[in-house]
Order: C-alpha cells, then sequence, then structure tokens
C-alpha cells in the first residue's frame, strides 16, 4: 500500500504543477513580455479562469501525504516552515492580482495587480524548485551537531540560507547554489509552459513572438539541464544509481527529454496542443525522473546518524492506508469529473470569455 500511495501523491503532484505551472508561466510571461493593455487582460484571463480549479490538485496531494505518510508530512512542514510560509503568501497574493485586477477601470489600479500577479508566479516557480531541489539534496535530519543527533531523527528546521551558501555545507539553509539552480530551471520551464498555454488558448498579439521565446528558453533549458546534473554529482555522488540498479526507470529521464527535443522544432508545429503537450512532458518527465532516482527514499540524510526518510519508515499504519483506499476512490472520481466538466466549459480560445469584472 505505501508503493501505491507514494505512486498515486507523485501523480498528483505532477498534475498540479502541470495544471497549475501554467498559471505561473502565464504570470511569467505577463510580468515580461505583456505590454499592450489587451494582451494583457488576455494573458490574465488565460490564468483566471482556470487557477482556482488547478490548485484543487495541490489541496488534494496535501490531504492524502497526511494521511499516507504523517511522519514525512510533520517533518516538512516544521522543516520547510519559513519557505512554505513564503509560499502561501504568494499564492494569495497571486490569487488576489487576479481576480481584483479588473475591479476598477484604473490604470495604476491593473498595475498593481498585475505586478502582484506576475512577481508572485515567478516568486512561486522559483520556490518550488529550489523545494525540490532541497528534497533531492537531503537535509540535516536530526539537526545532528558534531556526531550528535539534537533532535528525533525525523526532525530538521531549515533557514533560508547559511553563511557558507553551499550544498555541501553540515547545515545547508534551503537556499544554496545547488537549490537555486534548480530554482531557476523550474522558471524556465514554467515559463515555457505558460507560454504554451497563452499560444493554445488565446489570440494574443504576442503568441508568434512567443514561439520565438520559447525556443530560445529551451535552449537555455537544454544548457541548465546538463549542467544540473553534472553539479548534481558533485553535491550527491550516487544520484543516479537507482537508474543503473533499476533500467526500467529510465522510462522517466526519457519522458523528459522527449518534450525537451520536441520543444527544438516548436517553428514547425502546426497544431498548438502539441508544443503544450511536449512542454508537459517536461514537467512530467522532471518531477518523475527526481522522485524515481531517489524511490524509495524521499528525504534523504546528509548525515550518517539518522537515516534517510522514505516511505516504509514513515507511512501510516496499513489499516489506515487500506480504508483510505475506499474514500480516495470517491474523491478521485469527484475530481476528475470537476476537472473535466471545468476544461469543457472553457474548451477553444478564451479571449472572449468574460473574468474579472
Amino acid at each position: 500500500m505505501e508503493v501505491f500511495w507514494y505512486i498515486t501523491i507523485a501523480i498528483v503532484l505532477a498534475v498540479f504543477f502541470i495544471l497549475d505551472g501554467y498559471d505561473f508561466g502565464a504570470g511569467i510571461i505577463h510580468l515580461f513580455f505583456a505590454k499592450k493593455e489587451k494582451d494583457k487582460e488576455v494573458i490574465t484571463k488565460s490564468a483566471g479562469l482556470f487557477w482556482d480549479s488547478n490548485e484543487v490538485w495541490l489541496v488534494a496531494a496535501g490531504g492524502m501525504l497526511f494521511m499516507a505518510f504523517p511522519t514525512f508530512y510533520a517533518s516538512v512542514f516544521s522543516g520547510f516552515y519559513l519557505p512554505l510560509i513564503i509560499v502561501l503568501w504568494l499564492i494569495i497574493f497571486r490569487a488576489i492580482g487576479l481576480e481584483f485586477r479588473g475591479q476598477f477601470n484604473y490604470q495604476m489600479w491593473k498595475d498593481i495587480w498585475d505586478k502582484s500577479f506576475g512577481v508572485s508566479s515567478l516568486l512561486l516557480a522559483l520556490f518550488f524548485g529550489i523545494a525540490l531541489g532541497n528534497i533531492v539534496r537531503g537535509v540535516n535530519l536530526g539537526s545532528v551537531e558534531n556526531g550528535v543527533s539534537a533532535h528525533e531523527g525525523h526532525y530538521f528546521f531549515l533557514p533560508l540560507w547559511d553563511s557558507t551558501f553551499s550544498p555541501l555545507s553540515k547545515t545547508p539553509g534551503i537556499i544554496d547554489w545547488f537549490t537555486l539552480i534548480i530554482g531557476i530551471i523550474s522558471v524556465v520551464t514554467l515559463a515555457i509552459h505558460g507560454a504554451n498555454w497563452i499560444i493554445l488558448k488565446t489570440n494574443s498579439s504576442i503568441n508568434n513572438k512567443l514561439k520565438g521565446i520559447v525556443f530560445k528558453l529551451n535552449i537555455i533549458l537544454a544548457v541548465l539541464t546538463v549542467f544540473s546534473l553534472i553539479v548534481w554529482q558533485i553535491v550527491n555522488p550516487s544520484s543516479l544509481n537507482n537508474f543503473v540498479d533499476k533500467p526500467y526507470l529510465i522510462i522517466f529521464p526519457i519522458i523528459y527529454l522527449t518534450g525537451l527535443i520536441g520543444l527544438f522544432f516548436i517553428k514547425k508545429i502546426k497544431k498548438d496542443i502539441y508544443s503544450f503537450i511536449l512542454s508537459s512532458l517536461i514537467i512530467l518527465g522532471g518531477i518523475t525522473s527526481s522522485l524515481a532516482s531517489l524511490f524509495p527514499v524521499i528525504l534523504p540524510s546528509i548525515n550518517t546518524v539518522n537515516e534517510p526518510l522514505t516511505i516504509y519508515n514513515t507511512a501510516a499504519p496499513e489499516y489506515g492506508l487500506s480504508v483510505a483506499l475506499n474514500w480516495g476512490i470517491i474523491g478521485f472520481i469527484l475530481l476528475f469529473v470537476y476537472l473535466i466538466v471545468q476544461k469543457r466549459l472553457m474548451g477553444g480560445k478564451i479571449d472572449k470569455m468574460d473574468y474579472g469584472h
């Protein structure tokens, strides 16, 4: 049951980052490339009509994580307390930026909430990438100092950064040069995804320009991907061992590479949905490859005193996992019905749909 719930939560998280990821990306594109008021309005609409339903998947993932792996949930929510509070505020400001923009027809009012939407989206993409970097890097479980564990083996607390700004420190912070690289990869990936979403769902005047931007960002992403793999080997020399021991896991990096290589041909792709699918594959492949490299570990320990957190030593009792399965089936049916209905109602281009007025 532990493996089942682990895979289920991974799928839900991947769906969240694919769906809400285009909202983050639309915000990044809006911040840097939308100059005309008509483009700003339609790009805001491309995120605003969907963000609330997309975040249902984050709520679902959090609930399932609390149910299935309560020790891990407690550990990361205390250890990553500072960035989680920052993420909470960013989610709030992104939402009110979208919802408040169209309430009054004053340019200063619109400019304030445009910046709220754009900057919050940019920082959310960055912090979610930094969070993934922390997971693959590992943390000082038990707050070990001089070989002595100061707390229980699953407890940790990280400052935003430490004086060394290094992932190789015995007491690393949340932000260091390695996690920042992963954060930048996240920003670039979601900007690509958001641009493809805008092209798919709107008739924005910058759509043709966005294809060129996606191509350039894809080159940056390819370079960053290679660079991150090199530095990951420095931070964690055994990071790719799982792919050697379990060759079938190579399917996840292949998914990532399929999306990455495919987007180099974006200018030749006739149907916009294909470009969106390719950027979705990048997100799916990136998340699943990261998780596959760790499995069954879900939070590595950078010290030798305390064992890493795994799906087995952090799971709820078997009975609880089994009972939750019955309710989970009902919940997933409702979730998918909600998703399908919402997407069908918002099918096609959304330029003439009303939002925020």
